[in-house]
């Protein structure tokens, strides 16, 4: 198992289908110790899911919170610390979507977008990097989008955190290259979830249109492409990298 004995920092984990399930799975068939964060979801589920990864062989240690909020960062971190005594990576893949044309658009709906798509990432990596600096090892691994190269109709804040996203994850990538840290971004093009089932069917239609492989992807060939960044020695020198994986939707 390529990630035994590692301990993975995940947000925006839950039992439903999406990535905030398979990225918790698939670690822990790779033998890693996980931290979830969730929100916002039924604590029975969430707990029946704890269970199924631990008869996985992983110990699982579960933190509740919006990820957006400064004090659930920290609370994250210091579990984890506390429960492990290490963190090897972070896993940012709390996200949301919604729609709106940019005149439509409140202010609101622009700034719950920024907070939860791009400020925790922030929150995570300002409260993680400290003690990756001090085992001189980590890997970030930060979920964006192909919509933050492209942009995308309705979806100018979600464009613009993503996009975020991977700007912030060069510039850290820079930083911390010399403590032995790397971090990298996944931009997945549309994959089937739950949150691409809050899309319109006309968005999908035409969306649908433009692949070079003619279908969305699946969670699970998503998944791989984490582990292979958090894993020694495949991602070793992979570091302020977008890998995009995307049935061909941008090619870069």
């Amino acid at each position: 198992m390529r990630l035994q004995n590692k301990v993975a920092i995940i947000t925006g984990a839950g039992p439903g289908i999406g990535m905030g399930r398979g990225f918790p799975i698939g670690f822990a068939k790779e033998g890693a110790n996980l931290t979830l964060n969730y929100y916002a979801q039924d604590k029975k589920k969430i707990e029946d899911f704890k269970i199924e990864l631990e008869k996985l062989g992983a110990k699982v240690n579960l933190v509740e919170g919006d990820i957006s909020k400064e004090q659930t960062a920290k609370k994250l971190v210091e579990s984890t610390i506390d429960q492990f005594g290490k963190i090897d990576i972070l896993l940012n893949n709390a996200g949301i979507s919604s729609q709106s044309l940019v005149q439509d658009m409140s202010v609101e709906m622009w700034d719950k977008m920024i907070e939860v798509n791009l400020r925790s990432v922030f929150l995570t990596t300002r409260y993680v990097v400290p003690h990756m600096i001090s085992q001189k090892s980590g890997r970030i691994i930060n979920i964006a989008s192909q919509i933050g190269h492209k942009g995308g109709i309705e979806h100018s804040h979600y464009a613009a955190a993503k996009a975020g996203v991977i700007g912030f994850t060069k510039s850290i990538a820079l930083e911390l290259g010399h403590y032995g840290i790397t971090a990298n971004c996944i931009a997945p093009g549309p994959i089937e979830t739950q949150m691409m089932a809050t899309v319109n069917n006309e968005w999908k239609s035409n969306k649908f249109k433009e692949l070079v492989i003619p279908r969305f992807g699946k969670v699970e060939e998503v998944v791989p492409t984490a582990i292979f960044l958090a894993t020694d020695p495949d991602g070793n020198i992979y570091t302020g990298q977008t890998l995009n994986p995307n049935c061909g939707d941008i090619m870069i």
